[in-house]
Protein backbone atom coordinates (compact mmCIF):
# COMPACT_ATOMS: atom_id res chain seq x y z
CA UNK A 1 0.00 0.00 0.00
CA UNK A 2 2.73 2.25 0.97
CA UNK A 3 5.48 3.82 -1.19
CA UNK A 4 8.51 3.79 0.69
CA UNK A 5 11.19 4.81 -1.74
CA UNK A 6 13.60 7.15 -0.88
CA UNK A 7 13.40 11.10 -1.89
CA UNK A 8 15.38 14.19 -1.90
CA UNK A 9 15.18 16.24 -4.14
CA UNK A 10 16.90 20.17 -3.71
CA UNK A 11 16.29 23.87 -6.08
CA UNK A 12 17.42 26.75 -5.49
CA UNK A 13 15.29 30.14 -5.45
CA UNK A 14 17.74 33.13 -5.31
CA UNK A 15 19.74 32.62 -2.24
CA UNK A 16 17.28 30.35 -0.80
CA UNK A 17 17.79 26.80 -0.86
CA UNK A 18 15.24 24.24 -0.88
CA UNK A 19 15.24 20.65 -0.07
CA UNK A 20 12.11 17.86 -0.47
CA UNK A 21 11.77 15.00 2.10
CA UNK A 22 9.36 12.85 1.69
CA UNK A 23 8.03 10.68 4.44
CA UNK A 24 5.24 8.48 1.82
CA UNK A 25 3.64 8.75 -1.03
CA UNK A 26 0.71 7.04 -1.96
CA UNK A 27 -3.37 6.05 -3.16
CA UNK A 28 -4.65 7.80 -0.41
CA UNK A 29 -8.24 8.03 -0.56
CA UNK A 30 -11.48 7.77 -2.86
CA UNK A 31 -11.11 11.49 -5.17
CA UNK A 32 -14.91 11.80 -4.62
CA UNK A 33 -14.47 11.56 -1.00
CA UNK A 34 -11.87 14.04 -0.45
CA UNK A 35 -13.19 16.27 -3.12
CA UNK A 36 -16.66 16.18 -2.94
CA UNK A 37 -17.17 19.52 -4.96
CA UNK A 38 -14.64 18.14 -7.58
CA UNK A 39 -17.01 16.91 -10.49
CA UNK A 40 -16.28 13.61 -11.72
CA UNK A 41 -15.90 14.39 -15.65
CA UNK A 42 -12.78 17.57 -14.11
CA UNK A 43 -10.63 14.62 -13.30
CA UNK A 44 -11.54 12.04 -16.39
CA UNK A 45 -10.86 15.25 -18.63
CA UNK A 46 -7.46 15.64 -17.22
CA UNK A 47 -6.62 11.92 -16.66
CA UNK A 48 -4.02 12.71 -19.04
CA UNK A 49 -1.48 14.92 -16.65
CA UNK A 50 -3.31 13.62 -13.17
CA UNK A 51 -2.35 10.19 -13.69
CA UNK A 52 -0.25 8.34 -12.08
CA UNK A 53 1.22 11.12 -10.14
CA UNK A 54 -1.87 12.67 -8.69
CA UNK A 55 -4.93 10.02 -9.34
CA UNK A 56 -5.35 6.67 -9.88
CA UNK A 57 -7.99 6.51 -11.96
CA UNK A 58 -9.09 2.79 -11.85
CA UNK A 59 -9.81 2.82 -8.25
CA UNK A 60 -10.14 6.95 -8.09
CA UNK A 61 -8.49 7.42 -4.70
CA UNK A 62 -6.24 10.71 -5.06
CA UNK A 63 -2.74 10.21 -4.52
CA UNK A 64 -0.89 12.35 -2.12
CA UNK A 65 2.38 12.31 -0.68
CA UNK A 66 3.71 13.25 2.77
CA UNK A 67 6.83 15.79 2.85
CA UNK A 68 8.76 18.17 4.49
CA UNK A 69 10.18 21.46 2.70
CA UNK A 70 13.89 22.22 4.47
CA UNK A 71 14.50 25.88 3.65
CA UNK A 72 18.20 26.71 4.04
CA UNK A 73 17.53 30.45 4.41
CA UNK A 74 19.68 33.36 6.15
CA UNK A 75 22.14 30.69 7.25
CA UNK A 76 19.28 29.00 9.30
CA UNK A 77 17.77 25.79 8.67
CA UNK A 78 13.70 25.87 8.18
CA UNK A 79 11.49 22.62 8.14
CA UNK A 80 8.18 23.51 6.75
CA UNK A 81 5.54 20.88 8.30
CA UNK A 82 6.85 17.45 10.13
CA UNK A 83 4.74 14.84 8.50
CA UNK A 84 2.98 11.96 10.98
CA UNK A 85 5.67 10.90 13.35
CA UNK A 86 6.33 7.53 14.74
CA UNK A 87 4.61 5.29 17.67
CA UNK A 88 1.82 7.69 17.59
CA UNK A 89 -2.09 6.40 18.73
CA UNK A 90 -4.32 7.57 15.70
CA UNK A 91 -7.20 6.41 16.20
CA UNK A 92 -9.86 5.78 13.53
CA UNK A 93 -6.68 6.88 10.94
CA UNK A 94 -5.47 4.10 10.00
CA UNK A 95 -2.55 4.70 7.53
CA UNK A 96 -1.17 6.86 10.69
CA UNK A 97 -2.15 4.99 13.45
CA UNK A 98 1.11 3.41 15.08
CA UNK A 99 2.88 4.28 12.07
CA UNK A 100 7.24 3.37 11.91
CA UNK A 101 8.90 4.92 8.93
CA UNK A 102 12.57 5.95 8.52
CA UNK A 103 11.82 9.66 8.15
CA UNK A 104 14.52 11.30 10.52
CA UNK A 105 17.03 8.64 8.46
CA UNK A 106 16.04 10.17 5.21
CA UNK A 107 16.01 13.92 6.71
CA UNK A 108 19.84 13.07 7.65
CA UNK A 109 20.86 11.73 4.52
CA UNK A 110 19.55 15.50 3.22
CA UNK A 111 22.21 16.74 5.04
CA UNK A 112 19.96 17.74 8.01
CA UNK A 113 20.49 16.23 11.64
CA UNK A 114 17.86 17.38 14.22
CA UNK A 115 20.33 19.56 15.95
CA UNK A 116 20.31 21.70 12.82
CA UNK A 117 17.13 22.52 12.83
CA UNK A 118 16.54 26.18 13.75
CA UNK A 119 12.78 26.98 13.04
CA UNK A 120 9.89 24.78 12.10
CA UNK A 121 6.91 26.05 10.83
CA UNK A 122 3.40 23.87 11.40
CA UNK A 123 1.18 25.75 8.79
CA UNK A 124 -1.55 24.06 10.88
CA UNK A 125 -2.08 21.53 13.76
CA UNK A 126 -3.43 18.80 11.38
CA UNK A 127 -2.02 14.94 12.10
CA UNK A 128 0.13 14.73 9.36
CA UNK A 129 1.85 18.44 9.55
CA UNK A 130 2.63 17.82 13.39
CA UNK A 131 3.94 14.35 13.97
CA UNK A 132 8.12 14.51 13.67
CA UNK A 133 7.85 17.56 15.96
CA UNK A 134 8.24 15.36 19.10
CA UNK A 135 9.65 11.78 19.77
CA UNK A 136 9.42 9.06 22.30
CA UNK A 137 12.48 9.50 24.80
CA UNK A 138 11.58 6.97 27.27
CA UNK A 139 7.71 6.74 27.25
CA UNK A 140 8.00 10.50 27.57
CA UNK A 141 7.40 12.90 24.31
CA UNK A 142 10.19 15.71 23.60
CA UNK A 143 11.03 18.05 21.27
CA UNK A 144 12.74 15.89 18.35
CA UNK A 145 15.03 19.26 17.03
CA UNK A 146 15.93 20.78 20.58
CA UNK A 147 17.42 23.83 19.61
CA UNK A 148 14.09 24.97 17.02
CA UNK A 149 11.77 27.52 17.36
CA UNK A 150 8.13 26.15 16.23
CA UNK A 151 6.26 28.42 14.95
CA UNK A 152 2.91 27.71 15.70
CA UNK A 153 -0.53 30.06 15.05
CA UNK A 154 -2.30 31.53 17.73
CA UNK A 155 -5.69 30.69 16.42
CA UNK A 156 -5.11 27.15 16.03
CA UNK A 157 -3.32 26.51 19.18
CA UNK A 158 -6.11 28.05 20.52
CA UNK A 159 -8.74 26.02 18.46
CA UNK A 160 -6.53 22.72 19.18
CA UNK A 161 -5.38 23.27 22.56
CA UNK A 162 -6.33 23.16 26.59
CA UNK A 163 -7.94 26.70 25.97
CA UNK A 164 -10.94 25.32 23.98
CA UNK A 165 -12.22 24.35 27.21
CA UNK A 166 -15.63 24.10 25.11
CA UNK A 167 -14.08 21.08 22.51
CA UNK A 168 -15.93 23.00 19.72
CA UNK A 169 -15.05 21.07 16.67
CA UNK A 170 -12.92 19.12 18.52
CA UNK A 171 -12.30 15.08 18.22
CA UNK A 172 -10.85 13.16 20.71
CA UNK A 173 -7.69 12.27 18.07
CA UNK A 174 -7.23 16.01 18.00
CA UNK A 175 -7.07 16.04 21.45
CA UNK A 176 -4.49 13.24 21.16
CA UNK A 177 -2.38 14.87 18.11
CA UNK A 178 -1.99 17.91 20.44
CA UNK A 179 -0.65 16.30 23.23
CA UNK A 180 1.94 13.99 21.99
CA UNK A 181 2.82 16.47 18.78
CA UNK A 182 2.13 20.04 20.70
CA UNK A 183 2.02 20.20 23.97
CA UNK A 184 5.42 18.58 24.70
CA UNK A 185 6.92 21.69 22.65
CA UNK A 186 5.19 24.22 24.59
CA UNK A 187 6.53 22.79 28.30
CA UNK A 188 10.18 22.66 26.62
CA UNK A 189 9.59 26.75 26.17
CA UNK A 190 9.75 26.54 22.28
CA UNK A 191 6.71 27.26 20.91
CA UNK A 192 6.32 30.89 19.60
CA UNK A 193 2.69 31.70 18.34
CA UNK A 194 1.84 34.11 16.13
CA UNK A 195 -0.96 35.77 14.26
CA UNK A 196 -1.76 37.83 11.26
CA UNK A 197 1.88 38.18 9.76
CA UNK A 198 5.35 36.77 10.96
CA UNK A 199 8.58 37.49 9.35
CA UNK A 200 11.54 34.79 10.06
CA UNK A 201 14.06 36.41 7.88
CA UNK A 202 14.72 38.83 5.00
CA UNK A 203 13.27 35.81 2.72
CA UNK A 204 10.68 34.48 4.43
CA UNK A 205 7.89 35.56 6.13
CA UNK A 206 4.93 33.54 7.26
CA UNK A 207 0.78 34.60 6.47
CA UNK A 208 -2.78 33.21 7.86
CA UNK A 209 -4.67 31.42 5.56
CA UNK A 210 -7.54 30.56 7.70
CA UNK A 211 -10.31 27.72 6.62
CA UNK A 212 -8.93 24.45 6.32
CA UNK A 213 -8.45 25.61 10.03
CA UNK A 214 -8.81 28.49 12.05
CA UNK A 215 -5.03 29.51 12.00
CA UNK A 216 -4.01 27.55 8.58
CA UNK A 217 -1.13 29.75 6.84
CA UNK A 218 1.52 30.16 4.39
CA UNK A 219 4.91 30.88 4.02
CA UNK A 220 6.06 33.15 1.51
CA UNK A 221 9.26 33.07 0.21
CA UNK A 222 11.62 36.14 -2.14
CA UNK A 223 14.94 36.07 -2.71
CA UNK A 224 15.91 38.08 -5.67
CA UNK A 225 13.68 37.56 -8.70
CA UNK A 226 12.84 33.82 -7.23
CA UNK A 227 9.63 33.58 -5.36
CA UNK A 228 7.34 30.19 -3.94
CA UNK A 229 5.02 29.49 -1.51
CA UNK A 230 4.59 26.84 0.72
CA UNK A 231 0.35 26.14 0.92
CA UNK A 232 0.35 23.75 3.18
CA UNK A 233 -3.00 22.31 2.59
CA UNK A 234 -4.33 24.99 1.10
CA UNK A 235 -4.42 23.06 -1.81
CA UNK A 236 -4.28 18.85 -1.75
CA UNK A 237 -4.45 18.15 -5.23
CA UNK A 238 -3.77 20.34 -8.86
CA UNK A 239 -7.49 19.71 -9.11
CA UNK A 240 -8.19 22.75 -6.55
CA UNK A 241 -6.03 24.81 -9.13
CA UNK A 242 -8.47 24.45 -11.89
CA UNK A 243 -11.67 24.47 -9.12
CA UNK A 244 -10.69 26.98 -5.85
CA UNK A 245 -14.15 27.11 -4.95
CA UNK A 246 -14.08 22.98 -4.29
CA UNK A 247 -12.54 22.53 -0.89
CA UNK A 248 -11.19 19.11 0.94
CA UNK A 249 -13.59 17.24 3.29
CA UNK A 250 -11.14 17.82 5.82
CA UNK A 251 -11.77 22.43 5.68
CA UNK A 252 -13.05 23.21 8.89
CA UNK A 253 -14.59 26.24 7.64
CA UNK A 254 -15.29 25.78 3.67
CA UNK A 255 -16.34 29.17 2.56
CA UNK A 256 -13.29 30.61 4.26
CA UNK A 257 -10.90 27.83 3.20
CA UNK A 258 -12.48 28.88 -0.64
CA UNK A 259 -11.60 32.78 -0.35
CA UNK A 260 -8.36 31.98 1.41
CA UNK A 261 -7.09 29.62 -1.80
CA UNK A 262 -8.55 32.25 -4.42
CA UNK A 263 -6.91 35.03 -3.00
CA UNK A 264 -2.87 33.03 -2.64
CA UNK A 265 -3.80 31.55 -5.69
CA UNK A 266 -4.20 35.25 -7.01
CA UNK A 267 -1.05 36.25 -6.20
CA UNK A 268 1.00 33.00 -6.90
CA UNK A 269 -0.24 33.67 -10.62
CA UNK A 270 -0.22 37.52 -10.72
CA UNK A 271 3.74 37.27 -9.07
CA UNK A 272 5.14 34.00 -10.47
CA UNK A 273 5.41 31.95 -7.29
CA UNK A 274 5.96 28.57 -7.27
CA UNK A 275 3.30 27.14 -5.77
CA UNK A 276 4.59 24.75 -2.86
CA UNK A 277 1.81 22.29 -1.49
CA UNK A 278 2.28 19.99 1.34
CA UNK A 279 0.76 16.96 -0.76
CA UNK A 280 1.70 17.05 -3.99
CA UNK A 281 3.29 14.13 -5.29
CA UNK A 282 5.18 14.06 -8.04
CA UNK A 283 7.17 16.81 -9.38
CA UNK A 284 5.53 18.37 -6.04
CA UNK A 285 5.42 22.05 -6.63
CA UNK A 286 3.97 24.09 -10.01
CA UNK A 287 3.45 27.01 -11.06
CA UNK A 288 0.20 28.75 -11.79
CA UNK A 289 -1.27 30.93 -14.07
CA UNK A 290 -4.41 32.71 -15.05
CA UNK A 291 -6.51 31.42 -18.05
CA UNK A 292 -9.83 30.53 -19.28
CA UNK A 293 -11.35 32.90 -16.42
CA UNK A 294 -9.79 30.83 -13.62
CA UNK A 295 -6.47 29.52 -13.52
CA UNK A 296 -4.49 26.73 -15.17
CA UNK A 297 -1.12 24.93 -14.51
CA UNK A 298 1.89 26.58 -15.23
CA UNK A 299 5.85 24.85 -15.43
CA UNK A 300 6.44 21.82 -12.88
CA UNK A 301 8.92 22.09 -10.73
CA UNK A 302 12.36 20.84 -11.43
CA UNK A 303 15.85 20.04 -9.02
CA UNK A 304 17.32 22.54 -11.14
CA UNK A 305 15.79 25.87 -11.20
Amino acid sequence: MTNETESAQSMVLGDVEVIRVVEWQQPFAPASGMFPEVPAEVWKENEDWLAPDHWEPHSDRAVLALQTWVVRSAGRTVLVDTGVGNGRERPGMAPFHRRQGDFLGRLARAGVRPQDVDVVVNTHLHVDHVGWNTVDAGGEWVPTFPNARYLVSAADDFHYGPRNTGGDGLREVDRLIYEDSVAPVHRAGQVVLWDGLHRIDEHLTLESAPGHTPGSSVLRLASGSDRAVFVGDLVHSPVQILRPCCNSSACLDPEQAALSRRRILERAADERELLVPAHFAGAGAVEVRRGNGGFTLGPWATAAR
